[in-house]
């Protein structure tokens, strides 16, 4: 079994199809050194790491491993048990003699009693049978669940390692305007030093250039816990210093409802895990149903038996025995009260339930992935006049920076051309992440990011 990692063109760094194995480790990873301390780390690397490393995908891989434990003709009962048993006794009686009640008699007994023990269900209603298949539908169950935690998985792991860079991009814009104040800030104390300005001015421009200090400080944070969490998700240590290799940019793909839907029903792991447990219920009732059926059981054994007697005065006298025995056994329940129908009713009626839920699953799966459609479009239009309105506004900054300096506008506008220009970069900022936010969530529903194959 792989796991292939499947953007389909969906972003611009992670485009290319990557194959990892679920159960084996995981080899090939490109992490390089950037410095002795610090590592480059592309989008494949993380979830090459994240694969290997995660907890809940390593809890998962031995859940698996239970279930593969658990699927074994023994464990169906197809053969026999074989017993060993050893009895060793020892006894002493001090009774009256029956002949002469003024005599006692004096008896040590040791004996020891090995045994060996069959017992076989030859036949009984074709159980063994369906509790294999039920064993081995419980495997792949196990399997499904293992890959929906992958799937999940990586999912975080594509988001924390965008929303890494997007904070790291919105701590670069925050730079930029806590600069564009300080030159502010400065250009007013030298205009200050020369009369043009008076001290209101600067400490105008001194409340602008901390606040956006502040700002810049806050967004620090927010980067540095952004790095925290993708260095959880990939377990690992805390201490280690990475650098993304990937760009923070997303390329705008077009899809069709009607094509996601039909992958939606055939490659959606939540779906399939689902037909899986259906089939469990199906195994269930034949499991009930089995109990019209007799049973036949074969019961056989040897045993062996050394005894010895020792009289008080006497010389210790020993005997042994040696037996088999093989016994077959028919059972066939005429009435119990009802109990075996009812049994079977329950099976049917939870195989009902199980058909309802499949529908009830594929219904809501359904209008999640229409809901996402939807957004994904509004999303795209949103990046592009955020992408608009952000080269409007830096267009902006540059002509009024001029026009500040000289005169053509007071520090009221020029602070709120700046701002304008502050919200509308880091609108743009979060239109890119939610797009792939919204496109990442749409490969999961459809299967895309984590498929099977052979």
């Amino acid at each position: 079994m792989k796991v292939i990692i499947n953007q389909q063109g969906s972003f611009n760094n992670w485009a290319k199809t990557l194959v990892f194995p679920i159960l084996a480790v995981l080899i090939g990873m490109n992490v390089n050194a950037q410095e002795s301390d610090t590592l480059i780390l592309s989008l494949s690397d993380a979830i090459s790491i994240g694969l290997e490393n995660n907890y809940q995908i390593r809890i998962s891989k031995e859940d698996l491993k239970i279930a593969q434990n658990n699927n074994t003709p023994g464990a169906a009962g197809r053969y026999p048990s074989l017993d060993f048993t050893a009895v060793q006794g020892n006894n002493y009686n001090n009774t009256e003699n029956v002949f002469d009640p003024d005599a006692r008699d004096k008896v040590t007994t040791n004996f020891i009693s090995p045994a060996v023990t069959l017992n076989w269900t030859i036949f009984d209603g074709f159980r063994v049978n369906i509790t294999k298949k039920n064993l081995e539908a419980i495997e792949e169950l196990s399997e499904g669940l293992s890959a929906m935690v992958i799937e999940n998985t990586v999912q975080s792991f594509i988001l924390a390692y965008y929303n890494v860079l997007l904070q790291e991009e919105k701590l670069r814009v925050f730079e930029e305007v806590k600069k564009l104040s300080g030159d502010r800030l400065e250009y007013m104390r030298v205009k200050q030093e020369f009369g043009s300005a008076v001290t209101y001015d600067v400490l105008q421009a001194k409340d602008a250039f901390l606040s956006d200090s502040v700002n810049y400080l806050s967004q620090e944070l927010n980067f540095q816990n952004a790095n925290l969490l993708l260095k959880l998700l990939l377990a690992m240590d805390e201490t280690i210093k990475f650098r993304l290799a990937d760009e923070f940019s997303v390329q705008i793909n077009d899809y069709v409802q009607d094509t996601l839907l039909k992958k939606m029903l055939s490659n959606n792991k939540n779906l399939l895990n689902q037909y899986i447990n259906q089939r469990i219920l199906e195994y269930s009732t034949s499991l009930a149903k089995s109990q019209y059926y007799p049973a036949l059981y074969l019961g056989a054994g040897a045993d062996y038996a050394n005894t010895r007697l020792k009289y008080a005065g006497t010389d210790p006298d020993s005997r042994y025995s040696f037996g088999y025995y093989a016994n077959f056994t028919l059972s066939f329940n005429l009435f119990n009260g009802g109990a075996t129908r009812r049994a079977v009713q329950n099976a049917l009626i939870n195989e009902d339930i199980g058909i309802i839920t499949v529908e009830e699953l594929t219904k809501a799966l359904s209008n999640q992935l229409i809901n996402q459609f939807d957004l994904f479009g509004i999303r795209k239009q949103l990046l592009m006049v955020a992408e608009a309105s952000q080269e409007s506004t830096g267009l902006n900054l540059q002509i009024s920076e001029d026009k500040f300096k000289s005169g053509a506008i007071n520090s009221f506008n020029f602070r709120d051309i700046q701002l304008r220009y502050l919200n509308a970069s880091i609108r743009r900022l979060e239109a890119i992440y939610n797009l792939i936010e919204t496109e990442t969530e749409l490969l999961r529903l459809t299967g895309g990011i984590v498929s099977e194959g052979q």
